[in-house]
Parts: C-alpha cells; sequence; structure tokens
C-alpha cells in the first residue's frame, strides 16, 4: 500500500458492512469514506465491535466529514444513521444547534487529548495537529513560522483546501485567526501569491504535493509517520511553526433518530476503548484517545508543537461563517 492507494477510496460514498442476519440489528454510522475504506480503521472496528454485539455494523463513508454532517442534515428526523462519525471539533457548535443528536452516555475522564474535553454529546476518538508538510529533498529549509512564510520567495508554493468542503482548510482558518486575530486578512492578501491552489479536500491537493506540483501541502503532523512506516521513507516532514499549531479532534455522536440508541451508545464506547484505539495510528494516522492504545515508533519522530491553538466551541460557532466569509473575499480580490 502507498499514500495513492488511499486516493481510491475517495471517489464516490463506500458502504462497509457484512450480510446481516434477520435477528440481527444494523448500525448504521456515516462517516468520511477513508475513514471505510478498506486501508483504513473501519473494518479493524467493524471486526471487533461485531464481536461483541450481535449486530451488523455498517459504515456509510461520504466524501467527507463535512459532506456526511450535510447528509445527515438534509435527511434529518427520516435518516437511518445511528451514529455519526468525523465531525470537526470547529462544527460541534452548529451539530449541537441542529438537534440532530442525543447524548453518548460514554465517561471520556482519563482519555489522552490536548485540551480538556467534557461533553455529553460529542466523543473525540482520534486528534492531531494541522501543519504543512514538505519534502527534504526539494525544500531544505522549510519555514518554520508563519512570518517566515510570509517572508519566503514567492517561488515557494503551497496547496491548501477549502473551508467549506474540507476539515484541514477550515483548520487553516482557524490556525490564522488563532495566531494573527483581525489581522487574519492581511495575512492572506500576505499569503495568496504563495497559494498555488485551493482544492475542495484533501487529496486533491496532497496529491499535487507528491507529484512536486507544489512545495508544501496542508496537512498534519502525523502525516510524515504514514511514509515512514508504510512506504519507508523518511523525507517527508512537517514544520514546526514558532506560533504553535491548531487542533483537530474528531468526533463521534449518537444521532437522535437513531433506532437503536443504546446500540449506538455502546459502539462510541467501544470506538474510545483500547481494541478500537489501537487500530487509530497506523489507519487513520491521528493519534489515539485512549492511553492504553500504542504508538509506532515513527510517531515519537514527529513535530511536537510547543503550544496547541484552539477556539472553544462556542467561539468557533460564532465566527466560522464571519471568518470563511473574508477569506473567500481575498482570495477572490
Amino acid at each position: 500500500m502507498t499514500i495513492k492507494n488511499l486516493a481510491l477510496a475517495l471517489g464516490a460514498a463506500v458502504v462497509l458492512g457484512g450480510s446481516a442476519s434477520a435477528d440481527q440489528p444494523v448500525l448504521s454510522v456515516y462517516t468520511y469514506d477513508s475513514f471505510a475504506s478498506e486501508w483504513g480503521p473501519g473494518p479493524a472496528i467493524e471486526r471487533g465491535f461485531e464481536a461483541t454485539c450481535g449486530c451488523d455494523l455498517e459504515f456509510v463513508g461520504i466524501d467527507s466529514s463535512i459532506g456526511a454532517f450535510n447528509r445527515l442534515r438534509l435527511e434529518g428526523a427520516t435518516s437511518k444513521a445511528d451514529v455519526l462519525l468525523g465531525l470537526d471539533v470547529n462544527l460541534a457548535g452548529d451539530a449541537r444547534e441542529s438537534g440532530l443528536f442525543a447524548p453518548h452516555g460514554v465517561a471520556l475522564e482519563g482519555l489522552n487529548t490536548p485540551v480538556v474535553w467534557d461533553d455529553d454529546t460529542f466523543a473525540p476518538f482520534d486528534w492531531g495537529h494541522f501543519a504543512f508538510v514538505y519534502d527534504t529533498r526539494r525544500t531544505a529549509e522549510p519555514p518554520r513560522s508563519f512570518e517566515d512564510l510570509l517572508a519566503a520567495p514567492k517561488s515557494l508554493k503551497i496547496a491548501i483546501q477549502d473551508p467549506r468542503s474540507s476539515t484541514p482548510g477550515l483548520g487553516l482558518i482557524m490556525w490564522v485567526r488563532a495566531v494573527y486575530g483581525d489581522r487574519a486578512p492581511d495575512i492572506w492578501r500576505q499569503l495568496r501569491p504563495k497559494i498555488l491552489t485551493v482544492t475542495k479536500g484533501w487529496w486533491d491537493s496532497y496529491s499535487l504535493f507528491l507529484e512536486g506540483e507544489a512545495d508544501m501541502v496542508l496537512s498534519y503532523t502525523t502525516s510524515p509517520a504514514y511514509h515512514a512506516v508504510v512506504d519507508g521513507e523518511t523525507f517527508i516532514k512537517a514544520a514546526g511553526f514558532a506560533e504553535g499549531h491548531y487542533l483537530q479532534m474528531e468526533l463521534a455522536a449518537v444521532t437522535a433518530a437513531s433506532d437503536d440508541p443504546d446500540l449506538a451508545r455502546a459502539f462510541i464506547a467501544y470506538l474510545t476503548g483500547a481494541e478500537a484505539q489501537s487500530a487509530i495510528p497506523t489507519t487513520n494516522w491521528m493519534f489515539p484517545v485512549s492511553p492504553d492504545a500504542e504508538l509506532p515508533e515513527a510517531f515519537g519522530t514527529l513535530v511536537k508543537p510547543d503550544k496547541t491553538l484552539a477556539f472553544d466551541v462556542a467561539e468557533a460557532k460564532a465566527n466560522r461563517k464571519a471568518w470563511i466569509e473574508e477569506w473567500l473575499a481575498v482570495m477572490g480580490e
């Protein structure tokens, strides 16, 4: 497997599940398609949970976590989904306001997260920090801060994602805001000449980077671990930024429309437990939330941000649309 294999899962919806017998309940989980793909955590988690639940676990893969949430919003009370998995923490406020979710009933004390998270509706299952990833063979001296990136030659080109359709793209909006506050529009004007392209999703921009079209790409501090573990390559690195790195936590929630909320809650309990969490580092390439999940050696070589940046749920909800609009205004100039 190479990282290009992952792209095969990103073109269409994926339904992952076994054959249910007539007396088995079916648990339907909406998620992003790379999670549900044969290279993602889905298959291992499906096998593990089905061994304990006497049910058929069905992952419904959609093009992105934002797309999965939007599909659930469109379906509303008629949705067949029991669980939404992969919700970005920056969308948790909108998700709560939607009224589409019910309490998960899972104890979150003791989970390994960079910020304290105590929420009765949205349970974290993995986390990571956004970063600009580069190839040491092409970029020997990468920027070590946003200020370095702004001062870099115009020939340095970065690929980023659209915040309306991509959680890393939304994370970059939040990252710039967390560092620069109201100066964000001016920062975007300075960055704009260095932006090679804005893609709909992560894979589109990451593939451009791998093909040598972009010098750096917006991704995660954990991306180099994939290349080290799967490809045996150590020339892909994440640039550590002096200002700190913005956090992404991915959340799971029981839907209010679920026909079997007890089973849905049992799934979230399993998802945050050590067995399911052991699949996260080398299939979803993020940090697990269970302190008992083992990490591969390559995770010890990753950039460790000196500062974790994150807006609380209420602030992200109150400002997300306005901050995206100011980004769009600059990009359209």
